[in-house]
């Protein structure tokens, strides 16, 4: 992880901490106001930054505690805060690349489900798929601009985009997606649909796209495939820009 990013999820934990609090002051506290809506919405967005590193109720309580003390103008617990910076780095990097491979792991269990399934193949670079609708056009090529509409989730079913659910078509180049994409929708002709169950290899990788996508995660795409375009510089939102 670099160290930017060790950084800023650091100062997301402290804030998510600071206005979140711990689980009893939470089931007190009551959101009222609009201020306080918008409060919340800010811990809630941050607290996402979490959810990968299994921290501890004791590990909550002990950076909330550093949190007020240090806010509050009190006497730290411990002596030289520099000289952790370190560890924390470490610990942090070590949550991640095992949450991380927890993911991966329970991708690939999905997939190896999923090729159980009647009419689903898998090429050699893994990506599994399977035709729902083959088409009557042309086959597109990585360079071309194709017509489609997705619908994209992860493996516990969480949408994390879909130009089905925004119900507007997307174009773009093939060859400016996620690999998975780019080999997958060359096996399907305009009119057709495919279902594509893509390994993190051939999506976003170890780092995946924060906060919707984990790093590490399997990602399921249904796409349909309208039209394709002469090859040209018409580009919109695609799978390769998803940012959250």
């Amino acid at each position: 992880m670099k160290k930017n990013a060790v950084k800023l999820m650091i100062s997301a934990i402290v804030l998510s901490l600071f206005l979140g609090g711990c689980k009893k002051e939470e089931a007190k506290y009551e959101i009222k106001t609009e201020d306080d809506k918008t409060f919340y919405a800010l811990g809630a967005m941050l607290g996402r930054q979490l959810k990968g590193f299994s921290l501890t109720d004791n590990e909550l309580k002990a950076l909330k505690k550093g949190l007020g003390d240090v806010a509050q103008g009190r006497k730290t617990e411990v002596e030289k805060l520099v000289s952790y910076q370190k560890k924390v780095q470490e610990i942090f990097r070590k949550r991640r690349k095992s949450n991380v491979a927890k993911i991966k792991k329970e991708g690939k269990g999905y997939l190896e489900t999923f090729l159980k399934e009647e009419g689903v193949k898998k090429t050699k670079s893994g990506l599994a798929y399977k035709i729902l609708k083959a088409g009557s056009g042309n086959f597109p090529k990585p360079t071309d601009v194709v017509e489609v509409h997705y619908h994209g989730t992860l493996i516990d079913g969480t949408v994390f985009d879909s130009s089905v659910d925004r119900k507007r078509k997307v174009s773009f180049p093939l060859n400016r997606v996620i690999k998975g994409w780019t080999e997958g929708l060359q096996l399907i002709k305009e009119g057709g649909k495919i279902k594509l169950v893509i390994p993190a290899e051939l999506g976003y990788g170890e780092h995946g796209a924060p906060p919707k996508i984990p790093g590490g995660s399997t990602l399921v795409f249904e796409v349909e495939l309208f039209t394709i375009k002469a090859s040209g510089k018409d580009e919109k939102k695609s799978p390769k820009k998803i940012k959250g």
